[in-house]
Parts: C-alpha cells; structure tokens; sequence
C-alpha cells in the first residue's frame, strides 16, 4: 500500500501554504480585508484541478505510450456544488481537448476511458459519490 504526507502551515486569516510529499508548494484560501482576497487556490477548485490533474496525467502517458502524435492537452472541470454547507459537490464535468496531427479518435477515446475507469485515483475516490461525466475534442494541429 503506497503512503505519503501532506501538510499544509497556516499564514494568516483564512490562507494557508500547502506542501506535497516531494516538497512542492501552493497556497490555498484567502485573506479577507486584503487586496486581492483570494490569495490562493480555492479548496473546492483544488480538489476540482486534482481531479482533472489525475486524468491528465493517465491520458498523456496512455497516448504517448501509444505512439500518438499529441501536440497538447487542456483540461477543464466544471463542478456543481450543494448551496447549503458543506456545500458538497454533486455534479462534476470534465472537458478533454487534445491537439495532435493525424490522433486515432479510437485511441484517445480508449485512453479518457482508462483514466477514468481504471487508473485515475482521484476520480474512483469521488465516483461513488458525485455524479462525473466527461467530453472530449480532438483538434488537428
């Protein structure tokens, strides 16, 4: 069973700094009565971008080992969230844009299947509660 520690050090009001297992940083809240306010990554965003960071990862190295051209990969999730706390998600959508020359329709279409169904961590985690659909385009470059 893999293991790793996160941690994150409160800096002030509602702002924090978050460290990964390997060192890496990024800040987290918001300060209110500051310029701007939101000072870091919303932890609802959070979770939204470590979702289609997971994803990501899986179909880029699924393409690559498939010997596909890709030329780039962006990402967006869309989240629906209860309006009364804890403001729980229930509906997130995930838009795939792949850019490549010459891309199998049959291979990236197998590879955001294996993310989401096999390899992504983050989505198995969330499916059983939120309801997760998907899209994607390919754009010939």
């Amino acid at each position: 069973m893999s293991q790793g520690t996160v941690q994150i050090r409160w800096v002030d009001s509602e702002f924090f700094v978050g460290q990964d297992r390997y060192g890496n940083s990024i800040t987290i809240g918001s300060a209110p009565n500051h310029d701007p306010e939101w000072k870091g990554v919303k932890p609802s965003d959070l979770l939204l971008l470590s979702l289609i960071g997971c994803s990501g990862y899986d179909v880029v190295t699924i393409l690559q080992k498939q010997r596909q051209p890709i030329s780039g990969i962006t990402i967006s999730a869309t989240g629906e969230q209860l309006d009364t706390e804890p403001f729980t998600f229930t509906k997130i959508h995930i838009d795939y844009l792949i850019r490549g020359k010459n891309l199998s329709e049959a291979f990236v279409k197998r590879a955001i299947e294996l993310s989401e169904e096999k390899y992504c961590s983050v989505m198995a985690t969330l499916r059983p509660s939120v309801e997760i659909s998907s899209h994607y385009r390919i754009e010939e470059t």
